[in-house]
C-alpha cells in the first residue's frame, strides 16, 4: 500500500487543540514535533546529558509540526479534503502533503547496522547478519530496540577496554546500562555474573531480551531500574565485590556516583567511566582524583574520553 504523508505546521499554543480535532476525526499515530518541548527537556535535564548536536538543535528550531499518514486511496483522500476543510477555521495552520511510495519501513533501517570489530576480540553484530568466517567472540543486538548498539564513541571505548580487562571470571556492575551491551559484552568475554541497572525502566526488557539472543540467563545477569545516585534500596541490592563497576552515562552522573564506587568494588577492582565530552574532561578527572581514583588508562575517540580507575 501507497500512502499520504501530511504534515501541518502550526504555533506552539494550537497544538493540544489541533491534535484533538485530527483524534476526533479518527486520525491516530500522530508524531509530534515541538521546539517548547525540546528546549523545556534540554531545560529540565542536564543530569542527563552534556552536548547536543547543533545539526539537531537547527532541526528543531521554530519547529511545531504535526505528522500523519493516511492511505493512499479514496478512503485516504476523502479524509485529507476534510482535514482541509478543518483547518479552514485553523489560520495559523498550513498542510502540505505529499505521497510516499510504499516501503518496508519494518525492514530498510537494518541496513545502516553492519557488524563492528572491536579492541582484539569483539565481534558486535546485528541479530541478522551472518558473521562469516571469524574467531571474534559475537556480541549480537537487534538495535531495533534501541538504547545503545556500539556504533557510538563513547560505547566503543567502553567496550575496547572491557576485551582489554575482562578475562575469565570477573563479576561486573553496569550503571546506566541501556540497552545492555557492555554488560552482556563482558559476560561474553568470560565474566562470570553482571549486575546491570538503568534510570529508564524499559531497560530491563531490552537488556533481558539481548541476553537472550546471546543465549546469557538470568542465572547469570541480573537487570534492575532505578537512580543509581539516591536509590538505596536499589545500591543495598548490588552488594560488593565486583572487579568492574562500569558506567557508560554523561559527566555530571559520573560526578556523582564517583564518591559511591568504591564499596562496591573488590580490593584491586576498576571503574569504567565514559560518556566525558572532551571540554569536561579535566574537571571529571580531577574530580575523580579528588575522590581518591587514580586514573591508570585514558581513552579517547570522536571528542569523548574513557576512564579506567582504581
Amino acid at each position: 500500500m501507497n500512502w499520504i504523508e501530511a504534515r501541518i505546521d502550526t504555533c506552539s499554543g494550537g497544538l493540544d487543540d489541533l491534535c484533538g480535532r485530527l483524534e476526533d476525526m479518527g486520525i491516530e499515530g500522530l508524531v509530534i514535533d515541538d521546539e517548547a518541548d525540546f528546549k523545556d527537556f534540554l531545560e529540565n535535564n542536564h543530569q542527563y546529558w552534556d552536548y547536543v548536536d547543533d545539526e539537531l538543535l537547527r532541526e528543531k528550531k521554530g519547529l511545531c509540526r504535526v505528522t500523519f499518514y493516511l492511505p493512499d486511496d479514496g478512503d485516504g483522500k476523502k479524509c485529507l479534503r476534510s482535514v482541509e476543510e478543518m483547518l479552514s477555521a485553523l489560520p495559523e495552520a498550513r498542510l502540505t502533503h505529499a505521497a510516499v511510495a510504499d516501503a518496508d519501513w519494518e525492514n530498510n533501517w537494518k541496513q545502516f547496522y553492519k557488524p563492528m570489530e572491536i579492541g582484539e576480540r569483539l565481534l558486535v553484530i546485528p541479530e541478522w547478519e551472518e558473521a562469516g568466517s571469524t574467531h571474534r567472540v559475537e556480541l549480537r543486538l537487534n538495535p531495533g530496540l534501541t538504547f545503545g548498539t556500539g556504533s557510538h564513541a563513547t560505547t566503543r571505548l567502553c567496550l575496547q577496554t572491557l576485551d582489554g580487562h575482562i578475562h575469565g571470571g570477573e563479576r561486573v556492575l553496569d550503571l546506566g546500562c541501556g540497552s545492555g551491551i557492555l554488560s552482556i559484552a563482558a559476560l561474553l568475554l568470560g565474566a562470570r555474573e553482571a549486575f546491570a541497572c538503568d534510570i529508564d525502566d524499559k531497560c530491563v526488557d531490552v537488556a533481558y531480551e539481548n541476553a537472550a539472543i546471546n543465549g546469557i540467563g538470568r542465572d547469570r545477569y541480573t537487570v534492575r531500574w532505578g537512580n543509581v545516585v539516591t536509590d538505596h534500596a536499589l545500591q543495598k541490592e548490588f552488594g560488593g565485590e565486583y572487579d568492574m563497576v562500569v558506567a557508560n552515562i554523561v559527566a555530571d552522573v559520573i560526578l556523582g556516583i564517583s564518591p559511591q564506587v568504591r564499596p562496591f568494588l573488590k580490593e584491586g577492582g576498576c571503574f569504567l567511566c565514559s560518556g566525558i565530552i572532551d571540554d569536561r574532561v579535566g574537571e571529571v578527572a580531577e574530580h575523580l582524583r579528588r575522590d581518591g581514583w587514580d586514573i591508570v588508562e585514558t581513552c579517547q575517540s570522536e571528542g569523548w574520553f574513557s576512564f579506567l580507575c582504581r
